[in-house]
């Protein structure tokens, strides 16, 4: 079933960037990117793995291992519209129901004989204990050995050589499971990979930040975090340069991504996986832009080729889901500012420590800032729990009060 989808997907997107003559492409280049990794891992003819979220994927790529965490099948699923099947798998299986959709449907999958047999497998604690759960029992399932990378809640130099020390072990790990040892001048040239990609994605962020934007919200669904997985190679640098090119184009040319850009909100951690009107409302009827989100920030410094190591460590201590909720509330704090949002939106997914249980946390830093926030309970997975129509109003209801706010404080 997936590796039919992934190879349609990549020849469609082709046939569709062969003839695009409006230079708006590069949300098509990520999707072309995603499939063919997922090509990549249903192919059988490749060295995989399943991880956690803050693996060090250029290392991985580095190394000829095709890396992906756990979490990305789960949204796949949902987007194709697949994901009841392996629900009512987990569900079948006595799989509580206010646990993390996302781990339920890889659950479900794996006992549905949907899921690639890794080489291996690496857990991170971070960014959440359930992530790590599953690929633990995945682990079990395929009775393959298991690397687990404990991530540091601290932010220090000493945390900093902590977790570059274990990175160093996981590479001795892949070397004894693939019989090669890590080429210099391969890491090398992946770490310049990253470093190009960092810079790209960095200046996309910083034209995003334009008022108006020449962001679409559907531009930067899930960007930052998918963009991770492409880490050192050269398809992601090439993606990231698309967004930065499109962008900037876009905004010379004063182009906004949502025509008459009234309102502008931030989207913390998760957006909603399967088809929804939603966005497009806020958008069409509201002039309500998406213009930032929680996950895509790049907050760590280029990576020196030489000694990655270090580089690595601090890039996942820098992801805002790591450590404290006041690191977690300094980083949305900065986005709020950065990005001169009206308002936010907190998708409490069901069974989300960070989504759910921090939501008083997150609305009270952002009170602090000045920026009111709507929490939408909502499983950003599972859409038989979709309530469409108690969403809708009171997503119109709170836009409306930033309007009235917008209004009475003289805005335009």
């Amino acid at each position: 079933m997936m590796l039919p989808y992934f190879e349609n997907l990549i020849q469609g997107i082709e046939e569709r960037l062969a003839t695009d003559k409006s230079g708006i492409v590069a949300r098509k280049r990520l999707t072309l990117e995603t499939a063919r990794l997922g090509k990549r891992l249903y192919s059988g003819e490749e060295r995989i793995t399943w991880s956690g979220l803050v693996a060090p994927y250029d290392l991985l790529a580095a190394m000829g291992i095709v890396p992906c965490f756990v979490e990305f099948i789960g949204g796949m699923l949902a987007s194709m519209g697949s994901i009841d099947p392996m629900l009512e798998q987990a569900d079948q299986m006595g799989y509580a129901t206010d646990c993390c959709t996302y781990h339920r449907a890889v659950t479900g999958a794996v006992h549905q004989g949907l899921l690639p047999e890794p080489d291996f497998l690496i857990a991170t604690s971070a960014v959440c204990s359930g992530g790590m759960a599953v690929i633990e029992g995945l682990a079990r399932h395929f009775d393959k050995d298991l690397f687990v990378i404990h991530v540091p809640h601290e932010k220090n130099e000493r945390a900093v050589a902590y977790l570059a020390d274990q990175f160093r072990a996981l590479t001795d790990f892949v070397t004894e499971h693939t019989g090669e040892a890590l080429d210099p001048d391969r890491l090398r040239m992946a770490v310049d990979n990253t470093n190009r990609a960092r810079a790209a994605m960095i200046e996309t962020y910083r034209w995003a930040r334009q008022v108006p934007s020449p962001a679409r919200s559907r531009d930067l669904i899930n960007f930052g975090i998918v963009m991770a997985l492409f880490l050192g190679t050269e398809g992601g640098a090439e993606v990231a340069e698309a967004y930065r090119d499109e962008f900037a184009r876009k905004a010379g040319e004063n182009i906004a991504g949502v025509p008459g850009e009234q309102l502008r909100l931030l989207w913390l951690q998760n957006r909603i996986q399967f088809k929804n009107p939603l966005v497009e409302m806020l958008e069409q009827e509201y002039q309500t832009a998406v213009v930032a989100e929680e996950l895509n920030d790049i907050a760590w410094d280029p990576i020196d080729p030489e000694d990655p190591y270090p580089g690595f460590a601090r890039r996942a201590l820098s992801f805002s889901l790591v450590g404290s909720t006041a690191h977690r509330a300094q980083s949305i704090q900065r986005l709020a500012k950065d990005y001169q949002v009206d308002g936010a939106i907190n998708p409490c997914h069901w069974g989300c420590r960070q989504g759910t249980g921090a939501r008083g946390l997150m609305g009270e830093a952002l009170r602090g800032a000045g920026v009111p926030t709507l929490n939408l309970e909502v499983d950003c997975v599972d859409p038989r729990n979709f309530a469409e129509g108690q969403l809708r109003t009171r997503l119109q209801a709170f836009v409306e009060m930033l309007l009235d706010h917008k209004a009475a404080a003289g805005g335009p």
